[in-house]
Parts: structure tokens; sequence; C-alpha cells
């Protein structure tokens, strides 16, 4: 019995690893998005560090990419920022590509 639990355990610490690892990887992605959004609509460089930290709340609201989406969308349509939905989802995806390869590369 004791092999099951054994399994079941790294089982279960591979699980809670992976989660975190999501987690930070979801808020490095959001802090990437948010530069990247900031850069669009014109801000400083201390804006858009200021920005990007609203983007990573906005992730808090619900399960999901959705409420990252509506944020950065609302914001653009505000300042007039001609990006299609298509555009800020793959810039989503790139992030979130490099936001995992940054933490592969911090071990």
């Amino acid at each position: 019995m004791s092999s099951f639990d054994d399994r079941k355990d790294k089982y279960e610490k591979k699980f809670a690893h992976d989660a975190a690892l999501r987690f930070k990887a979801e808020a490095r992605r959001n802090k990437l998005l948010g530069i990247w959004a900031a850069g669009l609509m014109g801000k400083s460089e201390e804006e858009a560090q200021a920005y990007a930290k609203e983007v990573i709340k906005a992730d808090l609201e619900e399960a999901g990419d959705e409420d990252v989406f509506r944020k950065i969308r609302g914001d653009f349509d505000a300042a007039g920022v001609d990006q299609s939905d298509h555009q800020i989802r793959r810039e989503m995806e790139e992030c979130m590509a490099e936001a995992m390869r940054q933490l592969e590369e911090d071990g």
C-alpha cells in the first residue's frame, strides 16, 4: 500500500507545483500584456508599470482569461487604439509563451 501512497503523494505534489507555476506564468503574462497595451496607448514607462499592475488585478475577477481580455479591450476602445479581438488574444498567447519561457530560464 505504501507504493500507492507514494505515487499519490507525488501526483499531489506535482499538481500543486503545476498549479503554482501556472499562477506565476499568468501573472507574468498579464504584466507583459499590460506593458504591451500601455505602449500602444502611449503611456510613459511609469504609467505602463502601473497599468500592468491593473491588468494583473483584473485577472482576479473571475476564472479564465476573459476578465483580462475585457480589461484590455475596454481600455483600447476608450483610448481609441485600433486592435482587433484576434490581435489582443494572439498577444495574450504570445505573452504566455514568453512568460513560460522566462520561468523556465529562472529555474
